[in-house]
């Protein structure tokens, strides 16, 4: 039985038709309501529990592929990448950017030297991509034969080391260097050379730690 301002109405007969559809509006939602909730106090203590575990899991698998994407630690080795990252700092890197995307020009890397499972990781900035001519002369950067101008005032090179000579990248092959680039060993070396996508484990993104550097790059 329901009640309208303390008035009893009785569904079975036609007393129901003397309300305003705004009122039955407002008693059939009482009743969807009432439904619902006799639902809920239904349910059984396993399909409980079985919610409970399921949203857990989810959360854990959520957790895991976001640290596992996005949350990889890798320390920077050295004074090599100077003034941008210092020696020991902790940084993370982004796996998933080079798997739907390639590095640019300016994009600070994470890679393993030679390809080398047991090998080190490195850390170093994308100067030349696929498909373009490297030189380094009188201290400066040529691609395709015209001055590189970055965005940052970066020293004279004296030594261009393998980059003396015009190199021509292939699919899949990056230079890189140091941002200490009068102190760093990088594809200006044989030790390091030519880097291929197959050796970059992805995009270097965030400084963890020590407190002092932590922040965005």
């Amino acid at each position: 039985m329901k009640y309208v301002n303390d008035e009893p109405i009785d569904f079975t007969n036609e007393d129901w038709k003397s309300h305003t559809p705004r009122e039955l509006a407002r008693l059939q939602a009482l009743e969807k309501q009432d439904r619902s909730r006799r639902r809920r106090k239904k349910k059984s203590v396993p399909r409980i529990l079985f919610e409970w575990v399921f949203l857990i899991i989810v959360a854990v698998l959520f957790a895991y592929v976001s640290v596992y994407t996005f949350g990889q630690q890798r320390t920077n080795v050295g004074q090599s990448m100077d003034p941008t990252l210092s020696g020991g700092d902790v940084c993370l890197i982004n796996i998933l950017a080079f798997q739907v995307g390639t590095p640019s020009q300016g994009d600070l890397i994470s890679f393993k030297p030679n390809g080398s499972a047991n090998a080190r990781s490195d850390i170093k900035r994308v100067i030349g991509v696929p498909g373009q001519k490297i030189q380094i002369k009188d201290g400066m950067i040529y691609i395709n034969d015209k001055v590189y101008l970055e965005g940052k005032d970066y020293p004279a090179i004296t030594s261009p080391g393998m980059a003396q000579e015009p190199i021509r990248l292939q699919e899949g092959e990056y230079f890189v260097l140091g941002d200490n680039r009068n102190n760093s060993e990088d594809s200006r070396n044989p030790e390091i050379g030519i880097v291929t996508s197959e050796m970059i484990e992805g995009e270097v993104w965030f400084v963890l730690g020590p407190a002092e550097h932590r922040g965005f790059l």
